[in-house]
């Protein structure tokens, strides 16, 4: 392939960040933004990328209308699905028509959005991307890395794509890419982790560093993976790893640990917690961020998922309901996130 064309859905952190490291290696990149004071940030200053290797300046033009083709006139070969997941089935629609014959759409959302965009694309046109570093917007095209790592790129059925090759070269130059043929059990390690990353943020309203010092932080998100995992073992999901983060068959508690507080397993369990806290200690929960400017809250992707998935198998999973359930009372203004609010749900969550 030539060099690949780009369109990017979404110019929020993780977006604008892919976007200008690709801008800065030289592909035709085309982001595209319905935020006007985003595009307005990016068109006036460009991209202003701090947290990597030091602050820079990448220059751009966002679009406010989904371009039609290239710069070259030709259609793009990857459309690069970068909005939060409520908006991923729009942005899909939106972005078709653009998709060359031979492109594909890649998911970079959390959650499992592969599905939805290959009733959209069709199957064959969808990738995924699980992201493994951490991106904020602090104010409109101001960009902050907040943690390292790459990509993990396939097809969420496990069959291989000719076409994710091109790109994880492409998507070199932001961080470290695999391929796998293993989308799902990738997906569904990064699911467990962001259920509680980006639940537990929204609700504690406070950095992962911070929230993870609390023990009862660390023991509601074992209890969120241990569901997440029992859920994923009725799908007959084969976990695993995402970038050496951690290892969900073995995070999840045993019958044993859920009433033996002190056992030397579950203190190995709380020790790997506060390391993978302060590794991620600046991440700050992109949907509390959503939330406060009243989007639409990504928790039905979240916990929802996991909620909806485990009515399919009469998996009980009292800790992802009540998450799902606060975070909506949060983006309702019935409830306000703090520490507070994330004891209170530890609390209602039974004895520990």
């Amino acid at each position: 392939m030539e060099s690949p064309r780009f369109l990017v859905m979404g110019c929020g952190g993780i977006g604008g960040i892919v976007s200008a490291n690709l801008l800065e290696m030289g592909f035709d990149v085309a982001p595209f933004t319905t935020n006007e004071a985003i595009a307005s940030a990016i068109d006036e200053r460009g991209f202003q990328l701090r947290g990597d290797g030091g602050t820079r300046t990448v220059r751009g033009a966002a679009h406010r209308e989904v371009p039609k083709a290239a710069k070259d006139g030709q259609k793009f070969d990857y459309v690069l699905l970068a909005t939060q997941p409520p908006q991923v089935e729009d942005a899909a629609r939106s972005a078709l028509p653009s998709l060359a014959e031979g492109g594909r759409m890649v998911c970079l959302q959390n959650g499992l959005c592969e599905d939805r965009v290959a009733k959209i694309a069709g199957k064959d046109r969808v990738l995924g991307a699980v992201v493994a570093w951490g991106a904020a917007m602090p104010e409109p095209g101001v960009y902050d890395r907040t943690a390292a790592g790459g990509f993990t790129l396939g097809r969420i059925d496990g069959t291989h794509d000719e076409a994710a090759l091109p790109l994880s070269r492409a998507l070199e130059c932001i961080g470290p890419v695999e391929i796998t043929q293993n989308l799902a059990g990738k997906r569904w390690s990064k699911l467990a982790i962001n259920c509680n990353i980006s639940s537990l943020g929204t609700i504690g309203g406070d950095r992962l560093g911070a929230l993870m010092q609390h023990r009862f932080t660390r023991r509601l998100a074992l209890e969120v993976m241990t569901e997440v995992v029992a859920v994923a073992r009725r799908e007959k999901i084969k976990l695993e790893k995402v970038s050496g983060t951690i290892d969900l068959d073995w995070i999840a508690l045993t019958d044993e640990e859920k009433v033996a507080a002190g056992s030397p397993s579950l203190v190995a369990k709380h020790t790997l917690l506060l390391a993978v806290g302060f590794r991620y200690r600046r991440m700050r929960s992109s949907m509390l961020s959503a939330i406060e400017r009243g989007r639409t809250p990504a928790i039905d992707f979240l916990n929802g998922e996991v909620v909806d998935r485990a009515k399919r198998h009469d998996v009980p999973v009292p800790v992802n309901t009540l998450v799902r359930d606060t975070v909506w009372d949060i983006a309702r203004g019935k409830k306000k996130p703090g520490l507070a609010l994330l004891r209170e749900l530890f609390d209602a969550t039974g004895p520990h």
